[in-house]
């Protein structure tokens, strides 16, 4: 697999960088990816959701009516669901939803995502990128320059990059991230990865190991 290399103006140029088979290149796994995308979302779900149950809503626990002669049902709190302003019944409880995904299964993943990205083409190397400090119109230029603007685009930082970071915050359709951080879903949500010099070798060694 080959990959397109940008200089650091965002010109195309003559070279090309070749890519690990052993991560751009295996037998993609499907089941994988859905597995890892379906713990990442899961992962991002806040689970404070919460209804008054008849312990939390405000009210009297006095007895309402005499247990028998009544001849309608019997009844005790005002606060029984039965009721209206009574407490819900079953309604959702603060929870987590996160799912257990093993490491060699996410590893599998982001690999097989980042080998449907190179089977489309879809990654390119910039040579260097350097900001000196956050300056969001001098990276949407770059960004222009390489004709990539309209994409949705994940760029991969060798390493944590804050003012590469800051600087494409406010850019839609771009996210930064450093090697370390990558995730399956981040790659399958992108049209074009972008990686900055030597952040493809620091990915392909993270997902090397066993």
């Amino acid at each position: 697999m080959e990959a397109a290399v940008y200089n650091k103006d965002g010109k195309k140029t003559a070279k090309s960088v070749s890519l690990d088979k052993a991560v751009f290149g295996i037998e993609p796994n499907d089941h994988a990816i859905y597995l890892d995308i379906k713990r990442y979302n899961a992962s991002q779900r806040q689970g404070t959701h919460k209804t008054k149950e008849r312990a939390d809503v405000a009210g009297s626990t006095r007895k309402i009516k005499k247990q028998k002669g009544t001849g309608t049902a019997r009844a005790g709190s005002l606060k029984s669901p039965v009721f209206v302003g009574g407490g819900t019944v079953f309604g959702p409880r603060p929870h987590a939803y996160d799912l257990k995904v093993n490491k060699k299964v996410k590893r599998l993943a982001r690999k097989s995502a980042l080998t449907y990205k190179a089977q489309a083409n879809g990654i390119s190397i910039l040579e260097n990128l350097t900001m000196s400090s956050p300056k969001t119109k001098d990276f949407a230029s770059l960004l222009s320059r390489m004709e990539m603007n309209n994409h949705k685009l994940l760029i991969i930082t060798p390493e944590k990059d804050d003012n590469t970071y800051l600087s494409s915050r406010n850019i839609r359709k771009c996210i930064v991230v450093s090697a370390d951080m990558v995730n399956t879903f981040d790659i399958m949500n992108s049209n074009h990865i972008v990686f900055v010099k030597n952040a493809h070798e620091v990915l392909t060694e993270n997902l090397k190991k066993s």
